[in-house]
């Protein structure tokens, strides 16, 4: 996370990363053609060459989200001959490598199942982000008009002020201002509307992958616990692996907890600063007692009501004596 609040600055280190120290670059990293290779500098660099100029920008993030889709999808077919890599060579080995590797390798070709899923609803997020290109593109030509006849108006009044097209061109002006007005509001108000459903699509993808990713993880270090790395002598042998049914029912609680899983039941929930701050300030706004002035003010009520009570009580004792 960017603590700086900026993408322009560097980022601070988290607190994660202070307590353990990243690892540095992979070797796999910018290698031959650069960052994503020459296709891609070619999709992105072309998609802000052509359409409307209102629409370019967009146009460009949405083939980058183009991009990252193609990307993710080759992780996800990389992981998953990984996983069918990782069963194949565990099965020469002992009894318990070979059946916790089998089992590992199950657990992450799902990695890449869940991948496939990510990349179906992201692109409702990247089809969602076009729709306001497409938006954007339509709106440019009301534009166009509108700065047209403002031209020609200029232009025949510096050439012929007494023109008797000026009056036909302002009318002209007019209805295509007012073609405009409803365009630029038709814009803003899906823009904001398409924006959000958007992102919610992409975060809530981004919520249920990382979410039932954790989950795969959990169920991962729980086989790891099934296999004795306990040194051994030469000579020794091993005690016999006995966890074949145990490791099935680890896959077996693993796929329950993924069927299971919606969104409502996330365990991630954002905490936001500024509604602390709200409830601090109502905690400021409500008036404060003291308990050492109360218990003073009620004494000094208390001492002056006793000699009014007993001056009201010597009466009624003196009747009684007589």
């Amino acid at each position: 996370m960017h603590k700086t609040y900026s993408l322009r600055n560097q980022r601070a280190p988290t607190a994660a990363e202070l307590q353990n120290p990243p690892p540095p670059p992979s070797s796999t990293k910018n290698k031959f053609f650069g960052k994503g290779g020459l296709a891609y500098q070619f999709r992105k660099n072309t998609a802000g060459a052509f359409g409307p100029d209102l629409s370019r920008k967009l146009s460009q993030l949405v083939k980058m989200e183009k991009n990252v889709l193609r990307s993710l999808e080759v992780v996800a077919n990389e992981r998953r001959d990984a996983a069918k890599q990782l069963s194949l060579w565990g099965l020469e080995n002992d009894d318990d490598v070979s059946d916790i590797t089998d089992k590992l390798g199950v657990l992450i070709y799902e990695i890449s199942e869940l991948d496939d899923q990510f990349i179906d609803r992201y692109d409702q997020y990247r089809l969602t982000i076009k729709s306001i290109r497409d938006i954007e593109g339509s709106v440019q030509p009301s534009r166009d008009r509108k700065d047209k006849i403002t031209d020609k108006i200029a232009y025949l009044k510096y050439k012929d002020p007494y023109s008797p097209k000026l009056e036909i061109l302002e009318q002209e002006l007019v209805r295509a201002e007012a073609e405009s007005l409803v365009a630029e509001a038709q814009l803003s108000n899906i823009t904001r509307s398409k924006l959000r459903a958007a992102f919610n699509y992409q975060f809530d993808s981004v919520i249920e992958h990382s979410e039932k990713l954790a989950l795969i993880a959990g169920y991962g270090k729980a086989m790891l616990e099934l296999l004795d790395d306990s040194p051994v002598t030469p000579g020794e042998t091993r005690p016999a692996y006995d966890g074949y049914e145990a490791s099935k029912q680890i896959i077996v609680d693993c796929e329950g907890a993924l069927n299971d899983w919606t969104l409502d039941t996330a365990q991630v929930k954002p905490t936001l600063s500024f509604r602390l701050y709200d409830d601090e300030e109502e905690e400021q706004e409500q008036p404060e007692y003291d308990v050492e002035d109360y218990d003073q003010e009620e004494e000094e009520e208390i001492d002056d009501r006793i000699p009014n009570e007993l001056h009201e009580a010597q009466p009624a004792q003196q009747a009684i004596h007589a």
